[in-house]
């Protein structure tokens, strides 16, 4: 636990440490060369030094070659470690490392793929019936509908019952969703083969047609795979806000197709395990893993699906999000709603990481905090400056440096998102909204990073929408 509280000073300070060292490499220059900065009074008390020059060459290759260096790092280290866990046969530590798994299941067949699927549900009146809709319309359907009512006081379970799926009520369920999925699992998982796949998936969200054809061959062809996650994208609507997450969504998708397909987080909207992974996960709860021996899913676990994905690479797991397993997911209707998301999406990956520790499972999530650490202040520190430099100046000055170092930046916006069509080009073409939008995440992050250090406690924050269109926040 106190660990855990460390985590968030732990990444903050790192972030300063390394913006620190940065400044101090693009201040660093030679004394005999360096020309006297301009200097101007703001509302006539505040007097500001600034050096409109551009910064010299060498400064320039060193900043570069700097990134260009850590990110290398961090990817020949995933590389080396995923590298590790498949050639890895130490069962007693890696139980579900591919050459593992293959020694075990050599010569045995478990029968053709099926696929069980559980969909969690509390008050998802609103959108269960297009959500089963989905599944029934797979060109591989599944074996099973189970909808996991947990707590429900809508038409959440008659509206499932109607679509003619089976229902599982929750009994005494005070964890949530993953409370929910472990009393479900407790049932479903003594009755799977090796090759009776259970598939976990958000009652907001809707498959593509052929996701479950597509986790079907996977599974056949490599028996090996223990996870295939969904790439999730934006349903239309809600405006200019509902715009900028589906632009962000587009930009994770296409990082993951760059990626062919190797996972960050198995998503909680849709994804398919065999069984084998979850029940040694389940034996590991209390040893080896955080949690409670018998437990599927970590019931402290502000993001369940995160903390799940570090849970079955800490056991060795290959897992894939594959391009065409696409499916869309609901998108904030309100900044309210959308604060209330990323803050707990947030504060469980803290919360996660604080629970694993420094692991070489754990390092990229370690590294990946520190980078949105560094973008924090180096987005602020932009925004500050450009401020500055409009109540600084008389009038605007255009330093072609610096704007083509914008443009190329509005290039690299324009390009990430131009598979989602117009509306998504044009909104990442006028760069300031989106700008805004960055900051606001930033904003998030931090919140969550002083939670975690003030020892604050999380929240879950529900969020429910209505057919109306009104959103509702609950605890």
């Amino acid at each position: 636990m106190k660990f855990q509280r460390a985590v968030g000073l732990i990444i903050i300070g790192s972030a300063v440490a390394g913006a620190a060292l940065m400044l101090f490499a693009v201040a660093w220059t030679d004394p005999l060369m360096a020309e006297p900065p301009e200097h101007t009074l703001i509302s006539d008390t505040w007097n500001v030094f600034y050096d409109d020059s551009v910064p010299p060459l060498r400064i320039l290759i060193f900043a570069v070659g700097l990134g260009l260096a850590l990110a290398a790092l961090v990817a020949l280290a995933e590389r080396r470690i995923s590298l590790r866990s498949r050639r890895s046969m130490m069962p007693d530590v890696l139980p579900l490392a591919p050459r593992v798994i293959m020694a075990k299941t050599r010569g045995v067949f478990a029968g053709p793929v099926t696929i069980t699927v559980l969909v969690p549900a509390h008050n998802e009146e609103a959108a269960i019936g297009a959500t089963i809709d989905s599944l029934k319309a797979q060109s591989f359907p599944p074996s099973r509908i189970v909808v996991v009512a947990d707590n429900c006081t809508d038409a959440t379970v008659e509206i499932a019952r109607g679509r003619g799926v089976d229902v599982l009520e929750t009994v005494d369920n005070s964890h949530k969703k993953a409370g929910g999925l472990n009393q479900a699992l407790r049932q479903v998982l003594p009755g799977q083969g090796d090759n009776d796949l259970v598939m976990v998936m958000d009652a907001d969200t809707t498959l593509d047609a052929g996701f479950l054809e597509i986790v079907a061959t996977r599974m056949t062809d490599d028996r090996a795979l223990m996870a295939v996650g969904g790439l999730f994208y934006g349903e239309d609507g809600g405006g200019l806000i509902g715009q900028m997450q589906r632009n962000e969504y587009h930009r994770y998708g296409r990082e993951l197709r760059r990626r062919r397909g190797r996972v960050y987080v198995l998503t909680g909207t849709a994804t398919v395990f065999r069984p084998i992974a979850l029940r040694t996960v389940a034996a590991s709860r209390g040893g080896t893993l955080p949690g409670v021996p018998g437990d599927v899913y970590d019931t402290l676990a502000l993001t369940e699906d995160n903390e799940l994905t570090l849970a079955l690479k800490s056991l060795g797991a290959q897992m894939v999000s594959p391009h065409q397993c696409t499916v869309v997911t609901e998108v904030m209707p309100s900044w309210r709603a959308l604060w209330a998301q990323r803050l707990r999406w947030q504060r469980g990956a803290l919360d996660n990481l604080g629970a694993y520790g420094l692991t070489p499972q754990t390092m990229r999530y370690w590294a990946q905090q520190l980078g949105i650490g560094y973008g924090v202040l180096a987005l602020t520190s932009y925004l500050l400056l450009m401020a500055l430099m409009m109540l600084s100046m008389d009038s605007w000055v255009w330093f072609p440096f610096w704007l083509g170092i914008g443009l190329l930046f509005v290039l690299e916006r324009v390009v990430t998102v131009w598979r989602g069509g117009w509306r998504a080009r044009l909104l990442a073409l006028t760069l300031f909204p989106e700008l805004a939008y960055a900051m606001f995440l930033n904003i998030v992050y931090v919140r969550g990073v002083m939670d975690i250090a003030l020892g604050r406690e999380a929240a879950w924050k529900h969020i429910v929408q209505a057919d109306d269109g009104t959103v509702k926040v609950e605890d």
